[in-house]
């Protein structure tokens, strides 16, 4: 059976023009800014926090996932395709993809078969420009942290060793990870150690996706924590007066996107962290806008429920006061194998046993999203090399659990009609939430308490072990008197531990915390464990080098 890429299934769509799609959320066309027929931003005033309290926030997470994800993205749209199908209002609210995935090994972040967000390509490449507005942003004060030390008659005695603000590109480049800037004598600058993270990472990124309005934009950019003097005087962005420049190149990149899905319905996307480096979610702007004009709003937190969905909870929500009134963990039959013990390249091979023995990472998340206090539902996400034994198999284990849900989504394959039935245990999962979530740690306590809590309430580790350069990363956090803030954990995603090699439900291990990075912008410090990088490196072989463009501008090899 030949089956349709991704990519052909999206240019093979009739778009409506965006102005039909605002109209399906109450938004006059006069209230658009166009990019063209199929894209279009929204101003931020159209949020109506009355409207935000009263409908109804959906999240969806996953369970660990192998190297090519589980399909959060495609769960999130067949879902929201499918409430729609069953009657209800419902708006899908995605992050924005990195260039360095679609030109690396996962691939692009618009969904795909016939649950996807359209037009594909542009999603996928360059969008609306936010992604360079942010890195024009985080570069501009990487220059004026550099022009400021060179300026010995306006200098603010920054010491360049304190000096931890890195340049950004959209694009995974491990030669950039640490390099010498300020190279080729007194003109060149002072020189010191430097290097690039992916932008996704950068700081600018997680203020954008933690901003309430262009004011709210600028405070928290002026907050950024640069390094100190030689007289150990903390110094920020607003320092360098650099915040108000940030702020104006930010001026568009601040206002969500909106396109469609396949099937016509509203989608909204905006900001990209990456959640093992981040906090892996849309921005609070955008997830508020879909609230305000929807009965329900689906989002995804990325990578598995350790990561995206703790962040969500216990970053995001605080911060915007909101709380999911469901959670959907997708689970797929080639993760739970591959956590069971089968080799990445056998599992389209029916394995129950290995299914079996993988079946506690999926019990892990589901604990883990029980005690935060939501309903939960497992998706489970159909291959087309899933068998029947198999799939009964996760259907029965999760059914005789407690107070969890499940249903079979074969939005891939069949679009909104594929995850009918999801929805409507989504639906009854929504009417059965009593509550708000309840976080995994107090902000009163200290950040070592809160990174133990977090370690060992979600991640199930024994015990912490601290770095030499992490205690002392504590101690300059207490003495600028951010130990209230939340904690951003920068972890694999390929192991609830810090282990990338522990597959399935780890337990009884250390967590290694090498340093801890300040974002006091973004109002959260990020604990760095094991090997994680902030500049991931491209695979043997690139998805870049599959992807190609005619002589008549029609894109093909995008996934």
């Amino acid at each position: 059976m030949s089956v349709k890429s991704d990519l052909e299934i999206a240019q093979e769509a009739k778009l409506l023009h965006i102005n039909k799609i605002a109209t399906k959320l109450g938004i006059s066309e006069e209230d658009l800014e166009h990019y063209g027929k199929h894209k279009a931003k929204l101003p931020i005033n159209l949020i109506d926090d009355e409207a935000v309290e009263k409908n109804n926030l959906i999240l969806v997470t996953a369970i660990t996932p192998t190297p090519s994800g589980e399909g959060k993205t495609t769960t999130s749209i067949g879902l929201t395709e499918g409430l729609n199908k069953i009657g209800k209002n419902a708006t899908v609210v995605l992050r924005e993809p990195s260039l360095g995935p679609v030109f690396g090994m996962k691939g692009g972040a618009a969904g795909g078969g016939y649950s996807q967000v359209v037009p594909m390509e542009d999603i996928n490449l360059h969008f609306t420009g936010d992604f360079g507005a942010i890195e024009k942003a985080n570069n501009l004060l990487s220059a004026l942290i550099d022009n400021n030390i060179q300026n010995k008659k306006y200098s603010l005695g920054i010491d360049p060793r304190t000096v931890s603000w890195k340049r950004v590109m959209d694009m995974n480049d491990r030669a950039l990870r640490s390099i010498v800037s300020g190279m080729g004598g007194s003109a060149g600058g002072i020189m010191r150690e430097a290097g690039f993270n992916i932008t996704a990472a950068s700081e600018i990124m997680a203020i954008l996706c933690m901003a309430k309005d262009l004011a709210d934009l600028k405070e928290k950019m002026g907050n950024i924590y640069v390094g100190d003097t030689y007289d150990k005087k903390a110094i920020y962005a607003r320092d360098i007066k650099a915040n108000g420049a940030m702020a104006s190149l930010m001026k568009d990149a601040i206002k969500p996107n909106l396109v469609q899905t396949l099937e016509g319905n509203p989608a909204i996307i905006h900001g990209g962290p990456f959640a093992n480096i981040a906090q892996g979610t849309n921005s609070i702007i955008a997830t508020k806008m879909g609230l305000s004009h929807s009965e329900y709003v689906v989002t995804e937190a990325g990578f598995g429920a350790d990561l995206g969905a703790e962040k969500f909870l216990d970053i995001k929500c605080r911060y915007a006061g909101l709380s999911p009134k469901a959670v959907v963990i997708v689970a797929t039959v080639r993760a739970l194998k591959y956590h069971g013990g089968q080799d990445l390249k056998e599992l389209k091979t029916p394995n129950v046993d290995a299914l079996a023995n993988g079946f506690s990472n999926l019990e892990k998340h589901i604990e883990n999203m029980q005690a935060f206090g939501v309903p939960v539902v497992v998706s489970i996400n159909k291959f087309i090399t899933d068998s029947d034994e198999e799939i009964a198999y996760i259907n029965d284990r999760c059914a005789a659990m407690d107070n969890v849900r499940v249903a079979l989504c074969e939005g891939w394959e069949h679009g909104g009609d594929g995850a009918t039935d999801l929805a409507q245990e989504v639906v009854d999962a929504v009417d059965s939430c009593t509550g708000k979530f309840i976080p995994a740690y107090d902000l009163e306590m200290s950040v070592k308490e809160k990174i133990e809590a977090v370690a060992t309430k979600v991640y199930g580790a024994a015990s912490v072990k601290f770095a030499n350069k992490a205690l002392l990363n504590l101690k300059r956090i207490e003495r600028l008197g951010l130990q209230n803030l939340p904690i951003c954990m920068a972890k694999t995603q390929n192991s609830i531990s810090d282990n990338p090699k522990l597959k399935g439900r780890p337990e009884g291990f250390e967590l290694n915390v090498r340093e801890i990075e300040i974002a006091a912008g973004a109002g959260f410090v990020i604990p760095i464990t094991g090997a994680m990088l902030r500049m991931p490196g491209l695979p043997m072989i690139p998805a870049a080098e599959g992807i190609d463009i005619d002589a008549d501008g029609n894109i093909s090899g995008l996934s």
